[in-house]
């Protein structure tokens, strides 16, 4: 112990290792305050649209909800709320919420018109990022581990210090400044994090989850570090092998990946299924209504004697044809998610091999923030615009009146469920690259 408190003082009588642990416990405490106020701003958004939503339904209902009313007019002006509410690890790993909308309006038209309208951003506005806890992990978090190990031996053989230290037997020198400098890296980067998960509502399992995963991730640099550092005998040398080692880590495999993931799973845009849907309903219009009612019919077989109707409209020939155009397109919204997935999968593939990569994906699974959870928001919204749909085809088709009391039954919205969970593979690849590099810096400390 009396060893440890010695080494801890060595360590703290460093301005560089003294000063990085403390910039580094700041950074994270701030990472984690800006998490919180982003998912404070998230929350303060959906309250404030549901209050504009049940003003505006309570007037609609007001406007279209008498005796005679026509279910066409109120499938027509009726929207609905939808809401993707921040799951309670957000704060710490924001992901794909800072570009994808948390709250979305539906009524009984057609699905891809309104689903990706939110879909365009601001690429200027979105190129910096989020700064959360996981940008602090992945991207910061490794400086400090290079600031306190890249002189772990050359600064005591530029002192001359190195022989008189080896020929000590049985002291565990280095597992002891090595064990050390890891603890105090971990405790910096995960304290802030583990003080406020129980004010967070965050699961223990996902928090134990993020701290696992970031325990792995430093045990990677510190192998990293003490294999480049055992290896070279200038503190400047080795510091500028790990920086280089940094950069490609975090910043030019990451990137070059992408770039090759991009090219070989082409993604087209959401906007452009909105289009085609839109150019396909326009067309209605020019087409015999049969046309569109054979096509509806289809797959709507329960309303087949009852599409006949007198004048040139009807509602219910109205959202058949907004439903034939969802239809004509489902196949390229199939796609379209299919390629989104293949990419997700594929940049977890990378994770296997890049411990950056492997370690962001991990974390926002477990926040459940990644395109996997925006994928499945629109997967619960098309669910409910089915139901909602279904809901007013037996007024439509029957010539039932819409009153007051229907806008009552009409279905609402239940957020989806968190689907954070425990990637193990991920987790798996990480924990075996990280080991791989401890045991090959272990086996270079041995031959000095």
């Amino acid at each position: 112990m009396s060893l440890l408190l010695v080494e801890l003082r060595l360590i703290l009588r460093s301005r560089l290792a003294a000063a990085s642990l403390a910039l580094l416990l700041i950074l994270s405490a701030l990472a984690i305050w800006s998490g919180l106020s982003n998912v404070a701003r998230q929350q303060d958004s959906i309250a404030r649209v549901t209050a504009e939503q049940a003003r505006d339904f309570a007037a609609v209902a007001q406007e279209q909800g008498k005796p005679d009313g026509e279910a066409g007019y109120a499938a027509y002006y009726t929207f609905l709320l939808t809401q993707d509410p921040p799951p309670p690890l957000s704060f710490a790993a924001i992901g794909q919420r800072d570009l994808q909308p948390q709250v979305l309006r539906v009524r009984a038209l057609g699905l891809q018109q309104q689903l990706y309208d939110a879909e365009t951003i601001n690429a200027d506005l979105a190129l910096p990022g989020v700064f959360d806890w996981a940008f602090v992990l992945i991207y910061l978090a490794p400086l400090v581990v290079i600031a306190l190990s890249h002189d772990l031996v050359s600064s005591e053989h530029e002192g001359g210090r190195l022989r008189l230290l080896l020929s000590m037997p049985g002291q565990g020198l280095w597992r002891r400044r090595i064990g050390l400098r890891y603890l105090l890296v971990l405790l910096a980067a995960t304290l802030p994090l583990i003080a406020v998960l129980p004010f967070a509502r965050g699961s223990a399992l996902g928090g134990a989850g993020m701290v696992a995963v970031a325990a792995v991730y430093l045990a990677f640099w510190f192998g990293l570090g003490v294999l480049i550092a055992a290896g070279l005998r200038a503190s400047t040398t080795a510091a500028a092998a790990l920086l280089g080692c940094w950069i490609a880590i975090t910043l030019l495999l990451p990137t070059l990946a992408n770039v090759a993931i991009a090219r070989a799973v082409p993604v087209g845009k959401g906007i452009d299924l909105t289009l085609k849907q839109r150019e396909i309903v326009h067309h209605g219009w020019d087409i015999p209504k049969k046309d569109t009612f054979d096509a509806f019919l289809r797959t709507h077989p329960e309303w087949r004697g009852r599409e006949g109707f007198e004048g040139r409209f009807h509602w219910k020939w109205y959202l058949a044809m907004h439903q034939v155009g969802d239809e004509a397109v489902a196949a390229d919204a199939e796609a379209y998610r299919a390629s989104l997935l293949q990419r997700e999968a594929w940049t977890q593939r990378l994770g296997w091999v890049v411990p950056s990569v492997g370690a962001q994906t991990l974390l926002h699974r477990l926040a459940d923030t990644d395109r996997v959870a925006q994928l499945s928001y629109q997967h619960a919204i098309a669910e409910f615009h089915g139901r909602l749909r279904r809901f007013f085809y037996p007024y439509l088709f029957e010539d039932r009146p819409f009153t007051r009391s229907d806008f009552d039954r009409l279905p609402r919205f239940s957020p989806r469920a968190g689907t954070g969970d425990w990637p193990a593979m991920p987790m798996f690849a990480l924990i075996a690259v990280a080991a791989a590099v401890i045991v090959a810096g272990a086996l270079r400390l041995r031959r000095i």
